[in-house]
C-alpha cells in the first residue's frame, strides 16, 4: 500500500556530517571574489563534477559540497556570517543548516536494528521514549521533472513495530514479569569505594537491559526486540524548480520511534539529469542558437524550442554578433513555491562553414571584393580563402557618398547568390 506522505514534504538543502573545506576553496575563488565570478566558478565546477558527467567515486560528494558552498556564497547575509565565523559558528560547523541525518554513522550505516534499541551504560533506561533514526532515498529526475515538479513514488527500507507482536516484544498470548533485579525501575545503583571516598554509579539493569521487564517467551518474529525492518512504498511530491544536490524532508515518516517517542525523517536526495538541449543556470535556461553568418548578417526569424513544448518565434536583427543574448520573458524554471517564472535566454552561435566548394569560394571572394576588399589577393591560390586586407582609407570629402543603384544591385545580387549556394 503505498502512504500518502506528499504534504508532510519540505525542502532543504543537504547537509553533511563530515568537517567541511572553505567553500570558497571548493568554489576556487578568493574571499574579496565577487557575486558574479563567484556564480560563475559554481556553474564551472558543477558541470566538472556533475554525477552524471563525472563517473569518478567521488564526484557526487564534490558535487554535494558545491552546492552546499553555492548556497551560502550566493546569499549576501549568509556569506557574510560565514566570512566572520567560518564553518565552526554556522550550527555547530555544519554550512548553517540544520543537521539531517541525527544518530546516522557515516562510516557504518544505521548498524544492527537489535543493538540500537537497548539501554547504553550510561543508565538511560530502555523504555524510556527515544525519537526514531532518519533515513535517506536517492531518487533520479529527469530535466523536465526538476523544472516542472512530479510526484514520484519511492521505496524504502524501514524500522517498524512487528507485526505480529505490535510491538510489544513478547509472543500474543504471553506475558511479561516485573524484572526482580531493579524491581521494574530499569535502573541498578551500584556502590564502589576508592581512596577518594565512596561513590555510586547508576547503569542500565544488566538482566533486563534496562527495559524494567522480562519477556518469559520472545515473539518469534522479532525476537522480543518488538521491531522490524520492512520495505514500504510512499509518494513523494517534488516541487518545481528544484536542482540536483538538494533533498526533500518527509516529516515522520523515517523509522519507527521506541516507547512511544516520535518516528525519524526521510530524506530524499535529489540528482537531476542533463537536457538535451538547454542548460540551466539558476532558474534561467540557456539555448544555444546556431545561425549561419549570413543569417547573422542579413537577419533572419528564427523558431526557438522551449520546455513547454510550444515554439517561439525570434527575430534576429541584421547584423548580429556572436554571443548576443536575447531573452525570451516567463519562459525559465518556476521558483519554488512561486507563481514566477525565470527567463530563457538565447546565444547567438555563429558557425562558419569549415569546408567550401570552388562556387561557394569565388562567392566569398566577389563578395569581399564588393566591399573594398580581397582585390589584391586576386591572385592568391584558387584552393583556399586568404586574409583579407584591411580597407583603403579614402580621403575625406565634404560630398555625401552616393552608392548607385548599380553598386546596390551588384551587392544584393551577390548576397542572394550566397544564400542559394549554401542552402
Amino acid at each position: 500500500m503505498v502512504e500518502r506522505a506528499c504534504q508532510t514534504s519540505q525542502l532543504l538543502l543537504a547537509g553533511s556530517l563530515m568537517p567541511k573545506t572553505d567553500y570558497y576553496e571548493i568554489l576556487g575563488v578568493p574571499k574579496s571574489e565577487s557575486a558574479e565570478n563567484i556564480r560563475r566558478a559554481f556553474r564551472k565546477k558543477a558541470m566538472e563534477y556533475h554525477p552524471d558527467r563525472n563517473k569518478n567515486a567521488d564526484a557526487e560528494e564534490k558535487f554535494k559540497d558545491i552546492n552546499e558552498a553555492y548556497q551560502v556564497l550566493s546569499d549576501s547575509k549568509k556569506r557574510a556570517h560565514y566570512d566572520r565565523v567560518g564553518h565552526a559558528g554556522m550550527n555547530g560547523g555544519n554550512g548553517g543548516f540544520d543537521r539531517p541525518f541525527d544518530g546516522y554513522d557515516v562510516f557504518s550505516g544505521f548498524g544492527d536494528i537489535f543493538d540500537s534499541f537497548f539501554g547504553d551504560s550510561s543508565g538511560r533506561r530502555a523504555n524510556e521514549a527515544q525519537r526514531g533514526g532518519d533515513i535517506q532515498q536517492r531518487v533520479t529526475l529527469t530535466f523536465d521533472e526538476a523544472v516542472f515538479g512530479v510526484e514520484k513514488e519511492i521505496e524504502v527500507s524501514r524500522v517498524e513495530p512487528c507485526h505480529h507482536c505490535s510491538g510489544a516484544g513478547h509472543e500474543p498470548g504471553t506475558n511479561v514479569k516485573t524484572c526482580n533485579t531493579c524491581q521494574g525501575n530499569g535502573q541498578v545503583r551500584r556502590t564502589q569505594r576508592s581512596l577518594f571516598g565512596q561513590f555510586a554509579q547508576i547503569t542500565a539493569c544488566p538482566s533486563c537491559q534496562g527495559k524494567g521487564s522480562i519477556i518469559e517467551v520472545p515473539c518469534s518474529n522479532c525476537k522480543g526486540v518488538g521491531l522490524e525492518r520492512r520495505q514500504r512504498k510512499t509518494a513523494v511530491a517534488i516541487p518545481a524548480g528544484v536542482q540536483g544536490g538538494m533533498q526533500v524532508r518527509l516529516t515522520g515518516e523515517g523509522d519507527v520511534g521506541r516507547n512511544g517517542g516520535p518516528p525519524g525523517n526521510l530524506y530524499v536526495q535529489l540528482a537531476v539529469r542533463e537536457h538535451l538541449v538547454f542548460e540551466r543556470e539558476e532558474f534561467d535556461l540557456i539555448y544555444e542558437l546556431p545561425l549561419n553568418i549570413f543569417e547573422a548578417a542579413l537577419g533572419v526569424e528564427k523558431e526557438v524550442p522551449t520546455l513547454d513544448g510550444v515554439t517561439e518565434v525570434l527575430k534576429v536583427p541584421h547584423g548580429t554578433q556572436p554571443g548576443h543574448e536575447f531573452r525570451i520573458k516567463g519562459k525559465g524554471v518556476p521558483h519554488i513555491h512561486s507563481n514566477h517564472r525565470g527567463d530563457l535566454r538565447v546565444l547567438v552561435d555563429i558557425q562558419v562553414p569549415e569546408r567550401l566548394n570552388s562556387i561557394q569560394k569565388e562567392l566569398l571572394k566577389e563578395l569581399a571584393e564588393s566591399f573594398g576588399q580581397g582585390s589584391s589577393h586576386a591572385n592568391s591560390d584558387k584552393n583556399s580563402l586568404e586574409d583579407i586586407s584591411e580597407p583603403q582609407v579614402q580621403p575625406e570629402s565634404n560630398e555625401p557618398e552616393h552608392l548607385d543603384q548599380e553598386t546596390l544591385d551588384r551587392d544584393k545580387g551577390i548576397f542572394d547568390r550566397i544564400k542559394d549556394a549554401f542552402g
